[in-house]
């Protein structure tokens, strides 16, 4: 039936074309997925700007993060319908306009708008990327190449805040958007130079329905969650969001299962590899984001250090994170999927569970130092997460495949910023006058809940991790 449907297949393109188009793919990513988190560094002096609290500024991130998971869906529908170059530079010059409306904002609400649209841009182009890889390289090198992408992908989101807080204290924040549209600019002209129409398109219709059930679902979750960090888990602005988004995730999966051509087809998840690789990307963003987001508050927040010192601090665990990617590519494509499962999932409940005991009066450096092994971990596991789910998907269900993985990959980074913010904020204003500290147990008790997760992802690997070797 997808045979039928197809309109063309993808330009065979030689190996040096597929190398710039790469090298493309990275410097967009790189500057998209930055955007994702650069903000977290921001957030104190946008805060004073705006004249608005912590969970109201942590929109700005979990925000951009649910827009990008809402629009990841439609990518499926997007790439199999319109030619490869024209979408990809249209999903640009979309990033672009948000940068800019960003950029010259003057209050909360105009600057969310800005996020909306960039997050809408970053989900395309993220969806397009990794299929792109797919399509352009022999199978035998997708996990080295996916573990060089992983460095823009992986790293970007640890860096960012690091380089935000240089540029917050010598500039400003608006500066950080600035230099996206510089980068991005170049890299819409480089794109319009190398770009071919690599990717199949074929015949298929919009179905709006699944996209207004899609928004309700993703939507309602994370504003339950986001909630949960002003009000108590029982109130009307709890409940009522998460019982509207669970209903419409049901339904969504109904509608999809039984209409001939699906909004996004989740019967890929009938692979055990996507389907496990997905629930451990998810697992692994809410650890990444809730550390990403947690270190600048405890820096600048409960030790009242300066944007520059917080983004330091995590510069150590980004080098870690951009020198592991591609060494775990090649592990992947030597041994498999399991044994990187399992070591990092175990090194990341032990440095948990030890930042768990973390002293206010210890140095911040310690810190950073225990955030290396940690980013570590985050290398080892993202990029050869996806090559392992995606090795058994044929390419015209690749888009498909991809939507769903990239959808709750950032369903969990949008969830990670508002949950653990959310038990920051709510631990906190609980032991205020229990406890000497009550931000740094704030801090702590998050990183338990992380430690926890880590657990959690050891057992499913355990479980459905069972080849050791990609190619069985």
């Amino acid at each position: 039936m997808l045979e039928e449907l197809k309109i063309s297949d993808g330009v065979k393109v030689s190996y040096h074309r597929a190398i710039a188009i790469f090298i493309n793919l990275n410097i967009s990513c790189l500057a998209t997925t930055m955007l994702s988190t650069a903000l977290t560094t921001t957030l104190p002096p946008i805060m004073k700007e705006f004249q608005i609290s912590v969970n109201s500024a942590q929109w700005l991130t979990s925000g951009f993060e649910l827009f990008l998971s809402i629009f990841t869906p439609m990518t499926a529908y997007l790439i199999s319908k319109f030619k490869t170059k024209k979408l990809y530079l249209s999903a640009i010059t979309f990033f672009i306009v948000g940068l800019t409306i960003c950029a010259a904002s003057q209050n909360f609400p105009v600057m969310m708008v800005g996020r909306v649209i960039q997050g809408c841009g970053n989900g395309l182009l993220n969806a397009m990327a990794q299929i792109i890889i797919l399509a352009i390289f022999p199978k035998e090198k997708v996990g080295l190449m996916n573990g060089i992408y992983g460095i823009s992908i992986g790293v970007s989101p640890v860096i960012a805040p690091a380089i935000a807080g240089i540029l917050i204290d010598l500039v400003g924040w608006r500066a950080i958007f600035i230099g996206a549209i510089i980068i991005m600019t170049i890299s819409l002209i480089w794109a319009f130079i190398v770009f071919q129409d690599v990717l199949p398109t074929m015949r298929r219709d919009f179905d709006f329905i699944s996209l207004f059930i899609c928004i309700l679902a993703f939507g309602g979750v994370t504003l339950s969650i986001s909630n949960y960090g002003v009000y108590s888990f029982t109130s009307c602005q709890v409940l009522i969001p998460l019982a509207i988004g669970l209903a419409s995730s049901f339904l969504f999966v109904w509608r999809q299962l039984r209409i001939d051509i699906p909004f996004l087809d989740v019967r890929v998840l009938k692979d055990k590899n996507l389907a496990v690789s997905t629930i451990l990307t998810f697992i692994l963003e809410l650890i990444l984001m809730g550390s990403i987001m947690l270190c600048p508050i405890y820096v600048q927040e409960v030790k009242k250090l300066s944007a520059t010192i917080s983004g330091f601090v995590l510069i150590p665990g980004a080098l870690a994170m951009a020198a592991m990617s591609p060494i775990a590519g090649v592990i992947y494509d030597k041994i498999g999927i399991r044994h990187l499962a399992l070591v990092g999932s175990f090194i990341s409940a032990v440095i948990n569970i030890i930042l768990f005991y973390f002293p206010y009066h210890q140095s911040v450096w310690l810190m950073s130092g225990l955030n290396v092994f940690k980013c570590a971990t985050f290398g080892l596991h993202l990029m050869p997460f996806l090559s392992w789910g995606m090795k058994n998907i044929p390419i015209l269900k690749a888009s498909d495949a991809n939507a769903l993985f990239i959808s709750f990959r950032c369903l969990g980074c949008s969830l990670g910023t508002a949950l653990f913010v959310a038990i920051y904020s709510k631990v906190a204003k609980h032991y205020e006058y229990q406890k000497e500290y009550p931000e740094m147990y704030g801090i702590n008790v998050s990183f338990l809940i992380m430690g926890l997760l880590a657990i959690l992802m050891f057992f499913i690997s355990l479980w459905g991790c069972k080849s050791n070797r990609h190619h069985k």
